[in-house]
């Protein structure tokens, strides 16, 4: 097998791992991955607005916006206007949302932070520009993609 053909197959495996994540994610708790992603910003920052959340999580606003608007219907979340800022909108949990957070998995990312961190600073800092590397071969530079493995912060809320 051809190097390329060993790195591709990598990264189907990483893929894969992740999509059979999400695919259990919305078994077990009725979440999208992005969908639990929002809700763990949310609960981390009271006061936090549609617009800080796009940005903490590196996904565009208006993805953020449709999500926010599936999770407002569901009664997860509500959206407040401010009393002191007319224009600013801030979010929070619903009861609701915050039983199902408390009830959702660990972050996939959990164990895989566990495991890099393990690594001498060296190894880390070879598997980020090598990571970086394939992202720009792949064109991959300037898509919408959460900071995180498709799941929210690390830490258990």
């Amino acid at each position: 097998m051809e190097k390329y053909e060993e790195l591709l197959l990598a990264l189907r495996k990483i893929i894969r791992a992740t999509d059979l994540y999400s695919k259990q994610l919305n078994k077990d708790a009725g979440l999208t991955a992005p969908q639990l992603l929002i809700l763990r910003e949310i609960s981390a920052q009271t006061g936090i607005t549609a617009s800080a959340v796009a940005q903490n999580i590196t996904l565009s606003p208006a993805t953020v916006s449709n999500i926010i608007d599936r999770l407002e219907h569901r009664e997860l979340i509500h959206r407040t206007r401010s009393t002191t800022d007319k224009r600013r909108v801030v979010l929070s949990l619903t009861t609701r949302g915050a039983d199902l957070l408390a009830r959702s998995p660990r972050p996939l990312q959990h164990h895989f932070i566990e495991n890099f961190c393990a690594l001498e600073a060296w190894e880390q800092s070879l598997l980020l520009s090598s990571m970086q590397r394939v992202a720009r071969m792949m064109d991959a530079e300037q898509l919408d993609a959460a900071a995180v493995l498709e799941v929210g912060s690390y830490e258990n809320h």
